[in-house]
């Protein structure tokens, strides 16, 4: 529990911001850096004090030693001009003897001691000890050998300036380290601001155009890498957006328009039957032809959406090439046919190939296909032929063709030659064969001087 709490703690203490977070992590690696840095410094720092230390004890050890006379059986110390000034922190042993000692220190104090250890172990030795006050003083050893008598000269040194340089020194790497950080963040900032502000340039744009359907779009000019990466992609997503609010508009509207037809005629026959009583008779005719146009409005909605389905797919949005002839064959196996009626393919030589997808071609194929089944006596001809730049597919059948006078409402929908002839068609294969065609550079036709029976032609552009 304890450990939740942290974590919820440091979460809610960490900068909400992408800019702050990306300083507060280069404020933490430059303060770890700073500080490794520091603590360097400041050992190298101590370590070369207390050479230079070390070495003005050696100085003033060997010019202690000059008045040392070790030559006879005892050990003797001259008398120089000088001799206060080399007396000064310095002790001088014979083997284990005392001799002479600086003129402030005692017998049993510590810095006595510790230069009588040093003299006692007859090897060249450094050591620091606190004396009184708190200070520490740095001793060194020198032994001094003659022929017949050992001596042991010690000299001592105050640390205190040397360890005030120190700190001097640390204080003023930590003050400049506090300099550096505020630096550090501070610049982290600004750079940080720099680098985001595209994104924020991205974000107000997307903040003022508000609609998915504007026209307006990132673009790559004038950014990063890394944005117009990102700018590519908002903008093929915007365009997705924008597609599927065209489909999804254009299928309200051909929904409105086509079911607006058998809506009024069940409004009309509703109207009608309670105008006045009616008979069993005259309200089963009402109801047949409710049912029919309800019928029509189901055919109509399960038409548009499967077009609007397969549109969001892939269909007449999406680029590739058919190869027309087994398409076809394919399509020919009707088991929706008349037995008496047979659907067969006259194929050319060679490959004939359309500019759609095979599933498209089949979507603007089958609305035509089904239509000539239906009114063909025996059989129905498929046939591909190339024409300049284009691919032509001719769907006739031996039917009783057109009516003359529908002819102009062919490619209406909604409209129908004959109403009653048992079929329950909504009258959108025409029309739908005909906007997929043309969605795709293509168109298809009716022609109206073929007979016996009809034929109609898709026009595609070639793979």
């Amino acid at each position: 529990m304890r450990s939740i709490r942290h974590r919820a703690v440091l979460r809610t203490l960490a900068p909400r911001t992408l800019r702050g977070r990306l300083s507060l992590v280069a404020l933490t690696t430059a303060a770890l850096l700073i500080t490794a840095l520091t603590v360097v410094f400041n050992t190298v720092v101590e370590r070369h004090l207390r050479h230079q230390a070390d070495d003005e004890l050696r100085a003033r050890a060997t010019a202690v030693a000059a008045t040392v006379d070790t030559s006879g059986p005892r050990v003797r110390v001259l008398e120089t001009a000088n001799d206060q000034v080399l007396d000064t922190n310095v002790w001088i042993y014979a083997g284990k003897r005392l001799l002479e000692k600086p003129p402030s220190a005692t017998e049993g104090g510590p810095l006595t001691r510790t230069a009588g250890r040093l003299a006692v172990r007859g090897v060249p030795d450094c050591t620091a000890v606190h004396a009184e006050g708190h200070r520490s003083v740095r001793l060194c050893a020198r032994p001094l050998r003659g022929g017949h008598a050992t001596a042991t000269v010690v000299t001592a040194l105050d640390l205190t300036p040397y360890q005030s340089s120190a700190d001097t020194l640390l204080m003023g790497s930590l003050v400049l380290d506090t300099a550096m950080l505020a630096c550090a963040y501070a610049l982290t900032r600004l750079a940080v601001g720099r680098a985001l502000r595209p994104v924020r340039t991205m974000t107000d744009q997307a903040a003022q155009w508000r609609a998915v359907a504007s026209d307006e779009r990132f673009g790559t000019m004038g950014r990063p890498a890394e944005l117009v990466r990102l700018g590519t992609s908002l903008d093929a997503m915007l365009d997705r957006m924008r597609a599927v609010l065209r489909h999804e508009k254009q299928l309200t509207g051909e929904l409105s328009h086509e079911l607006r037809t058998p809506l009024t005629r069940i409004i009309a026959e509703l109207d009608w039957w309670r105008s006045r009583p009616r008979s069993a008779a005259e309200t089963r005719a009402t109801h047949e032809v409710i049912d029919e146009a309800a019928q029509s409005m189901r055919t109509i909605c399960d038409t548009l959406l499967l077009d609007a389905r397969d549109n969001a797919a892939d269909a007449s949005t999406a680029p590739g090439t058919a190869d027309v002839v087994p398409v076809l064959r394919r399509m020919a196996q009707c088991p929706d046919a008349p037995s008496q009626v047979k659907a067969v393919v006259a194929a050319g030589s060679g490959r004939l190939e359309a500019g759609v997808t095979p599933a498209l071609l089949e979507r603007i194929v089958s609305p035509l296909l089904a239509n000539a089944v239906r009114h063909a006596r025996s059989t129905v001809t498929l046939s591909g032929r190339r024409v300049p730049g284009a691919v032509a597919i001719d769907i006739t059948d031996d039917g009783p063709g057109v009516p003359e006078a529908f002819v102009g409402e062919l490619f209406q929908p909604g409209r129908r030659a004959d109403s009653g002839d048992g079929h329950h068609g909504a009258g959108l294969g025409l029309p739908l064969a005909r906007r997929l065609a043309r969605s795709a550079g293509g168109e298809v036709t009716y022609d109206p001087g073929y007979g016996p029976g009809a034929r109609f032609t898709v026009t595609l552009p070639a793979g």
